[in-house]
């Protein structure tokens, strides 16, 4: 039977990986990566030689019917982007939906994103909790903050080191000055940082900083 299986992989130190997802990155047909070079260090690293394609956001459109053409021959690929799992915030959705579409079988192994860690050591509440990921650069950013601030909900953000001044600024405007939140980066590497406070502290304490690394940004519930 023909199956697309999306395989988590390390959003940081490359052990953190399931000894299930290293056996299935061995043993598909293909694999297909959001960048074959990132993905290559990590096959490299666990001794696994497989084939990888190219397959993210700027060709998901046009590659994505040869890949169901091919799967429903048979075949099973995985799906891996650069860190994390695939679909949060990361392409994937358009191949499931067609996959699904030509009753080719899904399967989603556990595993790691950014997110979960990030929510967990902010220290903020987490029986509910609302996932927003990357907000649009510009159009209808600010009106979709305005909703966010009213929520009853820790909030998640993904944000780019150097969007992260820009964008406390403007949660600080919207969410107001005193709004607890914390600012994680580099989770699982050897300078995994987690800074909490205030938006305004944290204004500060980034100010003329040189950040790097992915960023997760949570906000405490209203």
């Amino acid at each position: 039977m023909p199956k697309l299986i999306l395989v988590p992989t390390p959003i940081g130190n490359l052990d953190d990986i399931t000894i299930r997802a290293l056996k299935v990155l061995k043993e598909v047909d293909l694999i297909l990566a959001e960048d074959t070079r990132t993905s290559g260090k990590l096959l490299k690293h666990h001794n696994i030689q497989n084939k990888l394609r190219a397959y993210h956001i700027f060709n998901e459109h046009q590659s994505t019917r040869r890949i169901v053409e091919e799967l429903v021959s048979g075949k099973t690929f995985a799906l891996v982007s650069d860190a994390g799992t695939p679909c949060i915030s990361d392409p994937g959705f358009l191949i499931v939906r067609e996959c699904l579409k030509n009753n080719i079988e899904i399967e989603c192994l556990p595993g790691a994103t950014a997110f979960v860690p990030a929510l967990v050591n902010s220290g903020f509440p987490t029986d509910r909790f609302f996932f927003e990921g990357f907000l649009p650069h510009k159009k209808g950013r600010q009106s979709r903050m305005k909703e966010l601030a009213q929520m009853q909900y820790t909030i998640v953000f993904y944000e780019s080191p150097h969007r992260l001044q820009k964008t406390l600024v403007q949660f600080a405007e919207v969410f107001g000055n005193d709004r607890q939140a914390s600012v994680s980066r580099e989770l699982t590497k050897i300078y995994e940082e987690t800074i909490r406070g205030s938006l305004n502290e944290l204004i500060t304490h980034f100010r003329d900083k040189k950040v790097k690394g992915e960023i997760v940004i949570v906000v405490r519930n209203k």
